[in-house]
This record gives structure tokens, sequence and C-alpha cells, in this order.
């Protein structure tokens, strides 16, 4: 197992590409603390993958939009595997439709908060460990909206763009110190 003794923090990992993220890292060793807002899907997840796999993992309920949130959910995840997770997955995410004359300001604000300055909390809350440590591995997930707009996703895709310039800047930051950082 590739990741055994490895600690992975997946947030928006109660459903969908989060729930199947967690349970790839978990199916190659590593340790999983799972996050999102909704308590009893993260339980759900990290009751089936410790059943499943024989290993650690952790429910911690986490709302990525708001920074105090984020530094509770790693302070919780440091206090029960009594380290910081060596692998960030930044999975958190919406997604609302609307043609751009539509979108209003609470719409594009909720897109940037979640989707972009969600990226920002996560990485602050856990990148100085990593450097620290000397090894870490940052993954953030993008949208084909991050790479070519489309039709009534505008705000979506500003938040992606930013998502993947954010992503292409800390990667140039952080390499030389053992740090990866990519999107997906």
């Amino acid at each position: 197992m590739r990741l055994e003794n490895r600690l992975a923090f997946v947030t928006g990992g109660g459903r969908g590409i989060g729930r199947a993220i967690a349970f790839a890292f978990a199916r190659e060793g590593a340790n999983i603390a799972v996050a999102a807002r909704t308590r009893e899907q993260i339980e759900t997840v990290a009751n089936e993958i410790s059943e499943q796999f024989k290993i650690e993992a952790f429910a911690v309920e986490c709302d990525v939009a708001y920074s105090e949130s984020v530094e509770r959910a790693v302070e919780r995840i440091n206090k029960k595997f009594n380290r910081s997770p060596e692998i960030l997955v930044n999975n958190a995410g919406i997604v609302e439709t609307a043609p751009f004359l539509k979108t209003d300001e609470a719409m594009w604000q909720r897109h940037l908060t979640v989707n972009l300055t969600g990226t920002f909390h996560c990485t602050r809350a856990a990148l100085p460990a990593m450097l620290e440590r000397g090894w870490g591995r940052i993954i953030n997930v993008a949208s084909i909206a991050g790479k070519t707009g489309a039709p009534y996703i505008s705000a979506d895709a500003a938040s992606k763009h930013g998502v993947l310039g954010l992503t292409r800047s800390l990667a140039v930051e952080v390499a030389a110190r053992g740090i990866t950082v990519n999107a997906i």
C-alpha cells in the first residue's frame, strides 16, 4: 500500500467525488479525515472506510467558507491522529447555474467563498505542518470550467479559474520544499 502511514484530509468528502477520493486514498492505506458540513454523511463515509479497509477514518465537520471552522477541523484532526495531515484534498465546492444577468451578487460571492476562498483556508491551515515536515501533497479539485468558460456558469468558472491560478502559484512557491500542489 503506497500511502500506508500517511494521513489524508479530504474536504467535501460526504458524498460524490469527495467520497470516492476518500475511498481511493483508504484503498492505498492512508488514514482519512473526511470533512463536510453534513455530519451524518461524513460519519457514514468514515464508518464505511474504517470497516472496509481496517484503517482509521475520522469524520470532522467543517465549513470551508469560514477560516475558524477550518482551523477547528485541523486542530481536531491533529488531536485525533496526534499529527497533521500530509495530504490535503480541497474538494469541497458548489455549482449553481444561471445566465450572467441573473447571477446576483450573492450567488457570485457563494462561489468565490466556497470554491476559491475555501481552498485558500484549508491550504493555509494544512501547509505550515507540511513545510515543517518537508513533505506534503495538496490536490485541488478544479473543473473544466476552470480552463474554459461556458454559458450559465460564470460564477463557477471564475472561482475555478482562481483555483487554477492559486494552484499554479503555490506549486512554484513550495516545490523546492518537498510539497507538490496540483489540480485535477
